[in-house]
């Protein structure tokens, strides 16, 4: 699993710049349409007039309906506005999709110019997701893109419901992670409208991943989390007392010097440009004083982000993959891919589908049930540690309880202070053999059950 680069920060400190709920262009003619020219869907009319080798054509009527569909009716979710959500907007504009928005609480950096394309010099500091769709409506006049300047978080069920597709270009885990959950949530199976396929694409330098995810019919971004690489970690006591890289620093700011100065309540916002601002000063005095050269403004954003180099090209190749199951999935005019494609660029070119299959004990589309095995004199702390270690997991700050107690909780502050003596006893003293206690982390988007049993 490939992230266009890792999950940053989603918690924002006191008196910082924040985007508002939501913002949008303040003139209609931003998002005002023009009638379609004359030909311009020529092309793909050709695989919307009859049916193909590999079409399924008891799904498939071919001819005007499906084009004034795809064309007039189906609505389309983009999230995410930045080298990939820029090649999504593009080729779902070009593909015949009018109807489109996109949601993105960024804004555009000068780093952001040499792959972000829809974007120029002078909107440096603008939202991302309104200057992408004033190009792109100013491009394609008959293609409406409607911008949302704000968290995916901000926006309720009754926003996603009215959407036929989401398609997801983010660089954040924990951000899909919960539009996940959100939309398989969403879905009852007495009603077959409430099924909104998710495309989840994502890129790392030379490779990338494109996925169809309908939920709970196939499997959900949950259910793969342990193909996801965990985040690179420096030792605290390397951190702490003999930094040797530029890395080193810039943790050393954001892990230690951060929660020290502003508190464990006050989280480091990565995508805010004044707590990356006061890492990389604090970050480079640390290198100044230990000698170590390397340390800039990029570094600092790249290590707290955990950024991975974006390429151009592997953005554009996942996205045009995203953009092909999206035509499929609104017109079934071919077979949508079943469910997974990996992108190889680094040795050669090469592509490799598979089909992931669904967790029967996933937290989110399945029971939502694991088994926790331990020694009898375990700690509920090496719980904690051993949960935390779990890549089928990727929790951050478990909390634990059972139905009738409380063995630890990560917030608030007050009750993290009162049950912090627990991290010390033992488990056993807590959970009975065969119990099940509730886990529940920031970056789980439910609650997890874990069924202890003791060696």
């Amino acid at each position: 699993m490939l992230p266009d680069s890792a999950a940053p920060a989603d918690a924002m400190v006191v008196d910082a710049p924040h985007p508002p709920a939501e913002a949008t262009p303040t003139t209609d003619d931003a998002t005002a349409t023009l009638p379609v020219p004359e030909g311009i869907h020529a092309h793909m009319d050709r695989f919307l007039d009859r049916a193909g080798p590999f079409t399924d054509e008891s799904m498939f009527e071919p001819g005007e309906g499906i084009k004034e569909f795809l064309r007039d009716d189906c609505k389309v979710l983009v999230i995410g506005a930045g080298g990939l959500g820029c090649e999504l907007l593009k080729a779902l504009a070009l593909s015949g999709f009018s109807d489109i928005h996109v949601i993105d609480m960024d804004t555009i950096d000068l780093s952001n110019l040499n792959r972000q394309f829809l974007f120029r010099q002078k909107d440096i500091g603008r939202p991302k997701a309104i200057v992408a769709a004033e190009f792109i409506n100013a491009r394609i006049p008959h293609v409406k893109v409607t911008p949302h300047f704000c968290k995916i978080q901000d926006k309720d069920t009754d926003f996603y419901s009215d959407f036929n597709i989401v398609i997801t270009g983010l660089d954040s885990i924990e951000a899909r992670r919960w539009m996940n959950a959100t939309l398989v949530n969403m879905y009852d199976e007495d009603d077959p409208s409430t099924l909104k396929p998710l495309i989840d694409g994502g890129t790392e330098g030379f490779k990338g991943q494109a996925r169809v995810i309908l939920p709970r019919i196939s499997a959900c971004y949950e259910c793969s989390l342990d193909m996801i690489t965990k985040q690179t970690a420096f030792p605290i006591c390397t951190i702490a007392h003999t930094p040797r890289l530029p890395e080193h620093c810039v943790a050393w700011a954001s892990l230690l010097q951060w929660p020290k100065e502003f508190g464990e309540d006050h989280r480091l916002d990565g995508d805010n440009p004044d707590h990356i601002t006061w890492v990389y000063d604090q970050a480079l005095a640390r290198a100044q004083q230990y000698g170590i050269r390397g340390v800039t403004y990029s570094l600092a954003q790249g290590v707290v982000k955990n950024i991975i180099p974006a390429i151009a090209s592997t953005n554009a190749v996942v996205a045009a993959a995203c953009v092909l199951e999206a035509v499929k999935l609104a017109t079934n005019c071919q077979p949508v891919l079943n469910n997974y494609m990996m992108y190889t660029g680094d040795a050669g070119v090469y592509t490799y589908t598979f089909e992931l299959e669904r967790k029967p004990d996933c937290p989110v589309c399945g029971s939502g049930k694991t088994t926790v095995t331990v020694g009898r004199d375990t700690t509920v702390g090496e719980v904690i540690e051993l949960l935390q270690e779990r890549v089928d997991l990727q929790l951050k700050r478990p909390s634990l309880r059972t139905a009738s107690k409380t063995l630890y909780m990560q917030n608030p502050k007050s009750l993290e202070q009162a049950t912090r003596p627990n991290l010390a006893k033992p488990l056993r003293e807590f959970v009975d053999d065969g119990e099940t206690m509730t886990v529940t982390d920031a970056s789980l988007p439910l609650s997890l059950r874990a069924t202890v049993h003791y060696k």
